[in-house]
C-alpha cells in the first residue's frame, strides 16, 4: 500500500490521513465544491475535485471516486463512514479496478446492508434477535404488536426510523420513513420491529483478518441519543460486568464468523433493563465512536484496518484499561427541536486534556449538504468519574462562535446525577427533558452587561479623544448609556466609583477590553470573554454561553415579517407543501416539509387559523428565516 485515497470528508478523512502518514503511506483527498476550502483538503498530499455539491454527484459517485484514484496512482481506498463505506457495489468496483478496499468483502457488506437479511443470518447463527417483518408495497401492513419501530432496511444514522405506538399512526410513519430512506440511501424499503422501551444501546467492536482470526475489542455504551442518533458514547459500558461482557463478545464474534468478516466492524445490540440483549445490526465499517475503544485498548483502529488490508495478522486483544467517553458536538438549534444549523464558524476552541477530532476550524463553513457534526470531543481517565469530569470541563470551557451547537445539552447530560450514576438508556433525554433548558435569565443579563461594557471599550479605543479621559465618559453623566440585545436593555453610567447598572447592585469593573471584561457583579468576580462579529456578540463564562444580537435604535420599516408567518428553520429544499391559501388549519398541523442535511423537517402551524398565503412550491430552495406561509389566527 503506497498511496491511500480517502473517499470521504471532514474529521474521518483527517483522522485517516494522520495514521496513513505515520505509516509512510501517501494520502489523497477528494472534495466537493462545497468543501473546496475544508481542512481535510489541505491535510492530504494530493487532492482531487469532485464537481458538484450534493452527496449524490460527489462523494457517492463511484465512477468519480475511482477516476480520482486512478489519476493519482492510489492503490487503496479507505471509505471512512457514511457515503460509500457500506456499499457492496463500490467494494466490487474497487476490486475490479485493482484497488484495495479498506473494509470487509462485498459479500459481507451485502449481507448486512439489508437489515432484514442480516436478522435472518444472525438468527441462523444463534445470535438473539427481535421479532419483525418487512413492509411490502401494495400489501397490508404486517402486525408485530405495538409499540413498533419502523426502520429503513438500508443505511443508518437514525434516518428512516420512526416509533409508532398506535395503529392509526402506522401508515403515515411508514410512508414518511420510506421517503426519507429513499432520499438518504437510494432505497425506500422499510421493515417493522418490536420496539423495546428505553433499552440500553450497547455495541461490540469486532475485527477480522485474512487469516481467519476474528476478535472483539469489548463493548461501547451508546444510549444517549436524540432522533436515534448517538451523541455520547463511552467504553466500557457502566452496565456490563465481566460475565455479560464475555457473553456480548462471544455473540459478536459469532456474528462476525457467520459473515467470514475481514476488517473493522461493529455488532450493535439493544439491552433491556434485565440485561437481556438482542441483535440490532452490523455496521460493516469503522464507527464514529471508535476513539473510545482506542483509548481503552491502546490500539489505533485505523492502523489496524490498514494492516489487515495489507494481509497482516491481528494482534491478541489487549486488556481493558480505564474509561473513555466521547461527545458529538453538532451545529444545531437544540431548543428548536435539534434543527441542524449552517453558517460560518468564527471561533473554534476546545481546551483541556481531551482529544478533538474535527473537520472544521475557525473560518470554516458548515454547509447544508452534509451532516452537521462539528467534532468529536473525547476524554479518558483511570475511572469513569474522572473521564466524565474531564469531558464536561472541556466542553464548558469551549468557545464555538458562528453557529448554534448542542454544547450546553452535552454538559447538562454529563453533569446530570443519573448519568453520573450510570443510569442511562435510549429514553434518557425524553425522560429528563434537558433539551429545553434555556440559559438562565440572570446569566443572560450578566452576559448582556459584559457585551455592553466590551462594546464601550471598543468604541473608546477608536474614539479621537485624549488617553486620560476614562472609557464611557460623558459630559452629561446623569443620562445613562443604553445597549439593547434581543429584548434585553442594559442602562448603565460610569461614575467616579465605577459603573452603575440599573437593576443590578455592586457592579465593579476591574478591566474592560473589546474581547472581555473582568467584573464583579453582586459580590462575585468573573472573567467574561466577549467577541463581536457584525451585529452578533458571543459571550462565554463559566456558567454558559450566549449569542446576543444588537438591536438597532432605528430599525428599518421593512425589517419585520407579517404576523403568523411560518419561517424556514434552516436552509433546504421544499419536498412537500400540504396546504393551499384559504384552507383552515389546526395548531401543530404540518404545512410544509423541508429536506436539509439528509433529513426531513416539518414546519407546523403555530395556531388554529386560516392560511392566507403560501410562498413556496415543491422543489424551491429556501434560506433560513424565509417566509414559507402565513396563517391568520
Amino acid at each position: 500500500m503506497k498511496r491511500l485515497l480517502v473517499a470521504n470528508r471532514g474529521e474521518i478523512a483527517r483522522r485517516v490521513f494522520r495514521t496513513a502518514r505515520a505509516m509512510g503511506i501517501g494520502t489523497v483527498a477528494v472534495f466537493s465544491d462545497a468543501d473546496e476550502h475544508a481542512p481535510h483538503v489541505g491535510d492530504a498530499d494530493l487532492a482531487v475535485r469532485l464537481p458538484g455539491t450534493t452527496p449524490a454527484e460527489t462523494y457517492l459517485d463511484i465512477g468519480a471516486v475511482l477516476a480520482a484514484a486512478r489519476s493519482t496512482g492510489s492503490d487503496a481506498i479507505h471509505p471512512g463512514y457514511g457515503f460509500l463505506s457500506e456499499n457492496a457495489a463500490f467494494a466490487r468496483a474497487c476490486a475490479a479496478a485493482g484497488i484495495t478496499f479498506v473494509g470487509p468483502s462485498p459479500e459481507a457488506i451485502e449481507a448486512m446492508g439489508s437489515k432484514i437479511a442480516a436478522k435472518e443470518l444472525m438468527a441462523a447463527a444463534g445470535v438473539p434477535i427481535l421479532p419483525g417483518a418487512t413492509v411490502t408495497d401494495g400489501e397490508a401492513l404486517p402486525d408485530v404488536g405495538f409499540p413498533v419501530l419502523v426502520k429503513a432496511a438500508f443505511g443508518g444514522g437514525g434516518r428512516g426510523m420512526r416509533v409508532v405506538r398506535s395503529p392509526g399512526e402506522l401508515a403515515d410513519a411508514v410512508a414518511s420513513a420510506q421517503r426519507e430512506a429513499a432520499a438518504a440511501f437510494g432505497d425506500g424499503t422499510v421493515f417493522l420491529e418490536r420496539y423495546v422501551e428505553d433499552p440500553r444501546h450497547v455495541e461490540v467492536q469486532i475485527f477480522g483478518d485474512t487469516h481467519g482470526t476474528v476478535i472483539h475489542l469489548y463493548e461501547r455504551e451508546c444510549s444517549i441519543q436524540r432522533r436515534y442518533q448517538k451523541i455520547i458514547e463511552e467504553a466500557p459500558s457502566p452496565a456490563v460486568d465481566d460475565e455479560r461482557r464475555a457473553a456480548l463478545g462471544a455473540a459478536a464474534v459469532k456474528a462476525a464468523e457467520a459473515l467470514g468478516y475481514v476488517g473493522a466492524g461493529t455488532v450493535e445490540f439493544v439491552m433491556d433493563q434485565q440485561g437481556e440483549f438482542f441483535f440490532l445490526e452490523v455496521n460493516t465499517r469503522l464507527q464514529v465512536e471508535h476513539p473510545v475503544t482506542e483509548l481503552v485498548t491502546g490500539l489505533d483502529l485505523v492502523e489496524l484496518q490498514l494492516r489487515v488490508a495489507r494481509g497482516e495478522p491481528l494482534p491478541l486483544p489487549p486488556p481493558l484499561r480505564g474509561h473513555a467517553i466521547e461527545a458529538r458536538l453538532y451545529a444545531e438549534d437544540v431548543a428548536a427541536g435539534f434543527v441542524p444549523a449552517s453558517g460560518r464558524i468564527h471561533r473554534f476552541d476546545v481546551p483541556g486534556d481531551v482529544r478533538v477530532d474535527t473537520g472544521y476550524e475557525a473560518g470554516s463553513t458548515v454547509s447544508t449538504f452534509y451532516d452537521a457534526m462539528l467534532a468529536k470531543v473525547i476524554a479518558s481517565g483511570d475511572t469513569r468519574e474522572q473521564a466524565v469530569g474531564r469531558l464536561a470541563e472541556a466542553l464548558t470551557d469551549a468557545r464555538i462562535h458562528g453557529v448554534p451547537t448542542n454544547r450546553e445539552l452535552l454538559v447538562r447530560v454529563l453533569r446530570h446525577p443519573e448519568f453520573q450514576a450510570g443510569n442511562t438508556d435510549t429514553g434518557f433525554l425524553d425522560r429528563h427533558d434537558l433539551a429545553h433548558v434555556e440559559v438562565p435569565d440572570d446569566v443572560r443579563l450578566r452576559h448582556a452587561v459584559a457585551a455592553a461594557l466590551a462594546a464601550a471599550a471598543e468604541r473608546r479605543q477608536s474614539a479621537p479623544v485624549q488617553p486620560h479621559v476614562p472609557a464611557g465618559w460623558r459630559n452629561v453623566p446623569a443620562i445613562p448609556q443604553v445597549a439593547s440585545y434581543d429584548g434585553i436593555e442594559i442602562r448603565y453610567r460610569y461614575t467616579g466609583d465605577g459603573v452603575e447598572v440599573e437593576g443590578l447592585g455592586g457592579v465593579r469593573v476591574w478591566s474592560a477590553e473589546p474581547n472581555g471584561v473582568d467584573v464583579t457583579i453582586e459580590g462575585v468576580r468573573r472573567r467574561i470573554a466577549v467577541e463581536r462579529v457584525g451585529d452578533d456578540t458571543y459571550v462565554d463564562d463559566a456558567d454558559g454561553a450566549s449569542t446576543l444580537r444588537a438591536v438597532p435604535r432605528f430599525p428599518l420599516p421593512d425589517a419585520a415579517v407579517a404576523a403568523g408567518s411560518l419561517l424556514a428553520p434552516l436552509p433546504g429544499s421544499v419536498v412537500r407543501v400540504l396546504v393551499e391559501p384559504g384552507e383552515s388549519v389546526r395548531r401543530g398541523q404540518t404545512l410544509v416539509v423541508l429536506e436539509a442535511m439528509k433529513m426531513e423537517h416539518s414546519v407546523q402551524s403555530p395556531s388554529d387559523g386560516s392560511v392566507t398565503d403560501v410562498r413556496v412550491a415543491v422543489g424551491d430552495q429556501v434560506e433560513s428565516g424565509q417566509v414559507l406561509a402565513v396563517v391568520d389566527e
